[in-house]
């Protein structure tokens, strides 16, 4: 039990949440978007990536995505664990993995620009290691062991301590001959068991130097092997004691011993197209060499600028066990693409590798039966080339788990992907066959260098179109080779499974392909435009039955998905008979596009195709049939270059190259709106979900969003690199982009979703810029950060600005005067007669006998007669209805010289000066019996050759005139007769001046009413008859 001295705490507050004030109000230059993170990015940069053993169950891989990084689990099949955060300020050069810890370099890549060392713990920064100041180039290479953390840079090494991150010494050897500047280290370093604090460097002479890090003292230097091997490119430990292996340009290979400074080993043509070897290691678990693979000796080199894994074996003076062809893509023409870095794992029959292909693979060894090439383990890449299209995959059905998950992505090097915008270890590439198998076999191409897996694809994609109604998923059982059009179809199994659900067009080739998308591989079809010429455009029906493809040449054909048969051309093909006549034959030919079809669309009944070429023509054709149906023809005034349709609105927009964005209705086949301000070429243009706005990127790197109701520009914002590509989830949640360059796909949060924009029209002079969102999401912000977001900007505070005021003199305009006030106003007379007392006052009763009451006779201050308090009361009845008579008829019968109200006073002032503004406010102000008074209180009689009837009369028609306060107008009209009726008819038949003069205003009154109200009808009839026509089944 507790001590009688023992203190009790309170509950704990919960703890709260700390928000740093620098990023309180969030990230400016775009109002509905804010940056969330790039998708894609697995290693992409030229910095290979490094590995740490974590106890005795898994390894972590970490690998350089630009300015952060991202730590892969091996145990968890290579799944993303950690991105690290802060994003560094420059470009990392350098990483190396110790313990729980990985040391990044970055910076110093031009003169005076900053740089420095971070410390990573869990993808979070933890210390920072200084630069000294007198380092004047990037860090290559950076190697931790025991107490030191060195770095190396083309002219030295820098050295830290790894217990307190304090720099430690500078390094500085002296020039070799035939060096320039003082640069004589290549950047490759090692350091070795047994020697400690020794560090080997490779220099640009082929020797090695060996620093003692503790003295600061060069010991030794090991001559290169042979005198003309070149600078070192690769140094690597072997797991023998004393020996080290050495790599040069020349492409020569050699094991040297260190203590005796002899090589062991001398190796030639390392590489398979004697490239130099950049990275070297051994399998350390003492399998894999031999005829059986049951002994050691296995060596893994890389050379720059090829994809291929040399497998050694080192028994026997050494030899060439095995090469691992293309496990890295080499694109031709770029040289510096390939692997990067090979590196068997410590004591596994497994080798990881990475490249500059944006992949990071592992591979395993098979022991039965054994095998000296590895098969693959894990593989996570992406884009090895810049994105060229994009599109959201739409849900399988409403409301769906994977409406708006799955992102279509199509890049310059020949892929398909689908990207998962939940968990980055679900992106996968659509598979285009054994495409790998087939390079192998086929050899060598015509330039003598090993055929590519991206010659075998199909050429890049520059369309997609999609719908999943009909995709079997995984479910789907199908044989045979791809895009092969296969004549014999099962039809029965197909109407059980599904079909293909994806359809892409590609650059230079005249066939258009499906793909399964449940499957994720290609499909059996390959559609030929009927022309022979390019695919320029296609379009998969809602139904997900038919695919429609636009060609160079201007012909337009349907296929069906289910069959592979042709079904349709549009204008229809004719039979030769019938084509006899000449003039049919021009007829029909006019109906067809004369330039390349640059967008098509069907509509979500499947009754029109919708068709747009450079011609300058926007086409309506009749599905089932396929005829010509109309026509919008903009040439020569400009060349419609894409198609964009949103079923929810049925509105279609087409892009021109004019810079201008025109906007159809699809019922109606009139344009509804043009949206202009693009400098520079569109180079994509999107619907958001809802069909609200417009969004497009153009050359000029700008995004501009357009408000369609309004017709407003409600956002711009400029980003660093060209946008190429755009992609708006079904969700609305995200908007994904894709930059010129770039091989990851950049997300944005809709901020839309949780905080209301302004629809205020923006002016297109001021752009703010914004950066590109991090591949950590550093910066950027997620749905709900984004929604909740400060924002110091004044017009995003703001609401729409609503005027008070009339907006048009030609537009009728209703007061601000509560509803109930005017319609009190005219029932005046039955609310008060609901109001009046149904008896007359009661005396109150007797109090209890135990309470005294004023009325008691006995009381103090009571009435002494009982009988008189009747009397009392009717008295004071009677007295006060008297004095409410007495001051109404004084009112009614004031004099010229007694004292006249506001409402008079402003009435005759506006008489007098023919503005009847101040007169018609004062009265908006009275209440309702305040206004009745004084509408009975005018004065009939003449006064000055005008009356107070006939005045008030003429402001009203004023008022009309001005399409000002129109219910409140006609209301008072409405008191006004029925108060004075009998005058009003008395004027008619009465030739007095103050009756001439009260007829006159009426009869002006009534014309006035009848004409507004005439318009009004009209008005009111023809919306009414829109909103009936939209209304109405169509």
């Amino acid at each position: 039990m507790p001590s009688a001295t023992e203190k009790f705490d309170l509950p704990l507050a919960k703890r709260q949440k700390r928000v740093s004030k620098e990023n309180k109000a969030g990230p400016r230059g775009s109002k509905i978007f804010a940056p969330f993170r790039t998708l894609g990015l697995v290693s992409p940069t030229p910095v290979p990536f490094t590995s740490v053993r974590l106890g005795k169950s898994t390894y972590q891989i970490t690998t350089s995505v630009g300015h952060s990084l991202q730590t892969y689990d091996l145990r968890k099949g290579l799944n993303l664990i950690f991105l690290s955060r802060p994003q560094t300020p420059e470009i990392i050069t350098a990483t190396c993995a110790w313990q729980d810890k990985v040391f990044a370099a970055w910076g110093h890549l031009r003169p005076q620009s900053p740089g420095g060392i971070w410390v990573f713990k869990r993808g979070k920064k933890v210390a920072a290691l200084a630069s000294p100041a007198d380092l004047k180039g990037p860090i290559e290479r950076l190697v931790v062991f025991g107490s030191w953390v060195v770095g190396c840079w083309a002219g030295g090494l820098e050295v830290w301590k790894t217990g307190t991150y304090e720099h430690y010494a500078s390094m500085r050897p002296q020039s070799v001959h035939g060096s320039s500047q003082g640069q004589t280290y290549t950047g490759v370093m090692c350091n070795m068991p047994t020697y400690i604090n020794k560090i080997f460097i490779g220099r640009s002479d082929g020797a090695i130097d060996i620093w003692n890090l503790r003295s600061g003292k060069l010991i030794h230097t090991l001559s290169p092997s042979t005198p003309d091997a070149g600078p070192v490119t690769a140094i690597q430990p072997t797991p023998a004691l004393s020996l080290v292996a050495v790599a040069y340009k020349s492409g020569a290979l050699s094991i040297q011993n260190v203590s005796s400074g002899q090589p062991v080993l001398k190796l030639k043509n390392a590489s398979s197209r004697g490239l130099p070897v950049t990275s070297i290691s051994f399998r350390s678990d003492g399998l894999g060499a031999g005829h059986d693979g049951r002994s050691s000796g296995v060596m893994a080199t890389v050379s720059a600028g090829s994809g291929d894994i040399t497998l050694w074996d080192l028994n026997n003076g050494g030899r060439i066990a095995g090469i691992l062809r293309g496990a890295h893509r080499v694109s031709s023409g770029e040289k510096s693409m390939g692997a990067n870095r090979a590196e068997f794992l410590d004591g596994q029959p497994v080798i990881v590798s990475s490249g500059d292909d944006n992949s990071l693979k592992t591979w395993i060894f098979d022991t039965t039966p054994f095998s000296p090439i590895p098969r693959p383990l894990h593989i996570r890449s992406g884009h090895s080339a810049a994105v060229s299209a994009l599109d959201f995959l739409p849900g399988s059905s409403d409301g769906s788990d994977s409406t708006g998950k799955w992102l279509l992505s199509a890049s310059k090097d020949c892929s398909l992907w689908g990207l998962s915008l939940r968990k980055d270890s679900q992106h996968t590439e659509i598979s285009q066959g054994s495409v790998e198998r087939k390079a192998k076999k086929a050899g060598p191409s015509t330039n003598s260098s090993p055929m590519s897996s991206e010659e075998l694809k199909a050429p890049e994609i520059t369309c997609i179109s999609s719908s999943l109604n009909r995709d079997g998923g995984m479910g789907i059982t199908t044989s045979g080779p791809i895009w092969s059009n296969p004549k014999v179809t099962n039809a029965d199994a197909s109407n059980t499974t599904g079909w293909e659900s994806v359809v892409t067009g590609h650059r230079g080739d005249k066939f258009a392909r499906t793909w399964f998308w449940g499957k994720k591989k290609a499909g059996r079809w390959a559609f030929a435009t009927s022309d022979g010429t390019e695919v320029k455009s296609v379009a998969v029906s809602h139904c997900g039955t038919f695919a429609v493809i636009g060609s160079a040449g201007g012909s337009i054909d349907m296929f069906n998905m289910q069959s592979g048969q042709h079904r349709q051309s549009f204008p229809t093909r004719l039979p030769a008979s019938r084509l006899k006549a000449s003039a049919l034959a021009t007829a029909t030919g006019s109906s067809k596009h004369s330039k390349a079809v640059t967008g098509l669309m069907i509509d979500s009944l499947n009754r029109t195709v919708v068709s747009c070429g450079l011609d300058g023509k926007v086409k309506f054709w009749d599905l089932l049939s396929g005829k010509f149906i109309d026509e919008l023809d903009w040439n020569p005034m400009t060349a419609i270059t894409g198609l964009r349709y949103n079923k929810a609105s049925e509105l279609v927009a087409f892009s021109c190259d004019d810079l201008s964005i025109r906007v159809i209705d699809l019922e109606t086949r009139k344009l509804v709106r043009e949206f202009w301000g693009c400098v520079g070429q569109v180079n994509d243009f999107i619907f958001s979900n809802d069909g609200r706005w417009i969004i497009a990127a153009s050359m000029d790197s700008v995004v501009r969003v357009w408000d369609l109701p309004t017709a407003h520009l409600v956002d711009i914002f400029r980003v660093s690199s060209t946008c190429v590509a755009l992609a708006m989830s079904s969700t609305g949640e995200f908007l994904a982009t894709a930059h010129a360059g770039g091989i990851g796909i950049s997300l944005w949060s809709n901020r839309s979703l949780f905080m209301p924009i302004s629809t205020k029209n923006l002016d297109e002079s001021i752009i703010e810029s914004i950066g590109i969102p991090a591949t950590s999401g550093e910066g950027g912000a997620g749905l709900i950060e984004a929604a909740f977001a400060e924002t110091t900007e004044e017009d995003e505070s703001e609401g729409p600005v609503l005027a008070t005021e009339q907006l048009s003199e030609d537009m009728m305009t209703l007061s601000l005067v509560p509803k109930s006030r005017w319609q009190a106003l005219i029932h005046l007379d039955t609310i008060r007669e609901r109001n009046r007392p149904k008896e007359a006052p009661k005396a109150p009763e007797k109090a209890p006998f135990f309470l005294p009451s004023l009325l008691d006779k006995s009381g103090p201050g009571s009435n002494r007669n009982g009988t008189e308090t009747d009397a009392e009361i009717g008295s004071l009845a009677r007295s006060t209805e008297a004095e409410r008579l007495r001051i109404v008829k004084a009112q009614n019968g004031q004099t010229p010289d007694s004292p006249q109200s506001l409402f008079t006073r402003s009435l005759a002032s506006g008489h007098l000066s023919g503005n009847f503004d101040s007169f018609v406010d004062h009265l908006k102000s009275l209440p309702p019996a305040k206004a009745d008074l004084e509408i009975r209180s005018l004065d009939p009689r003449m006064r000055d050759g005008h009356s107070e009837l006939s005045d008030f009369v003429t402001a009203l028609t004023c008022r009309l005139k001005s399409k000002k306060d129109f219910e409140l107008v006609n209301a008072w009209m409405a008191v006004f007769l029925k108060i004075h009726s009998d005058t009003v008819a008395l004027s008619s038949h009465r030739d007095e001046p103050e009756y001439r003069l009260l007829q006159g205003a009426l009869a002006a009154w009534a014309q006035e009413q009848e004409q507004e109200g005439k318009r009004l009808a009209e008005l009111v009839g023809y919306c009414r008859g829109v909103v009936g026509f939209l209304r109405s089944a169509r």
